[in-house]
């Protein structure tokens, strides 16, 4: 955990940086959601972006006169097509209703707007190895306490293939794809790289029934094995709304 100033950057380092580097350039409305304490919707604001930050509850310590209280997991309170954008970091694994959440994003973008969502990257080949020692995922090492549910619980940790999934049937295309950081000790994995490449290879081309089957294969398989999925700490996933 970092921090700017005296707010609290609610996610791991250098994520902030990364997803800021994301938002095209020029004059944007973007929504942040869901915002903390308003670290990463102050860093908008110092750019001259017009920042909407939006929260369960208000943590806000940056004073953004655009906040309200929303909930992810329900209607969106904004108008349809308001933003050119929404921004989301580590978010998305807290709440019950990602499609839904995702298609709401959609209703409140404009056509050819962009949305951004990090996540704990449960697609890195240190994640799930450690998934496969210990059937729990890197950023969610033990079971949940199932008898005093909280927000900040990873509820819903959700894999590279299924964010895509959500994406791309959502309205968007994802765009880009990047990380936080890489850690050195995420590349200590790297000799298992062949074998996951092969066999994801071959049950790409197996499960393949159709030409419109082997063309998302394709594509879902080279961004599996782009750097920032396997290796990366935080996966970062920009898309555009088609």
């Amino acid at each position: 955990m970092t921090n700017r100033g005296a707010i609290h950057e609610s996610a791991c380092e250098n994520t902030h940086e990364v997803v800021a580097g994301l938002i095209p350039a020029g004059k944007q409305v973007v929504l942040d959601i869901p915002c903390g304490e308003g670290a990463f919707s102050k860093r908008l604001i110092d750019r001259g972006i017009e920042v909407h930050s939006a929260d369960i509850v208000r943590a806000d310590q940056a004073g953004n006169p655009r906040f309200q209280v929303a909930n992810m997991n329900e209607t969106l309170p904004f108008e349809d097509e308001k933003f050119d954008g929404v921004v989301c970091i580590d978010g998305i694994e807290h709440i019950e209703r990602q499609f839904d959440f995702v298609r709401e994003c959609g209703r409140i973008t404009k056509r050819g707007g962009f949305i951004i969502i990090s996540a704990p990257n449960i697609s890195s080949l240190r994640s799930r190895f450690r998934w496969l020692l210990t059937g729990f995922h890197t950023k969610c090492k033990t079971p949940l306490n199932e008898r005093c549910p909280h927000p900040s619980f990873h509820i819903n940790m959700i894999s590279f293939p299924e964010l895509r999934y959500i994406l791309h049937t959502s309205g968007y295309t994802v765009q880009t794809l990047a990380s936080n950081r890489i850690k050195f000790v995420s590349w200590l994995y790297a000799p298992l790289v062949p074998v996951a490449f092969l066999n994801s290879l071959y049950w790409s081309w197996k499960e393949a029934k159709n030409d419109d089957l082997k063309v998302i294969n394709r594509e879902v398989l080279a961004q599996m094995f782009s750097l920032p999925v396997l290796f990366g700490e935080t996966l970062v996933v920009q898309a555009k709304k088609r």
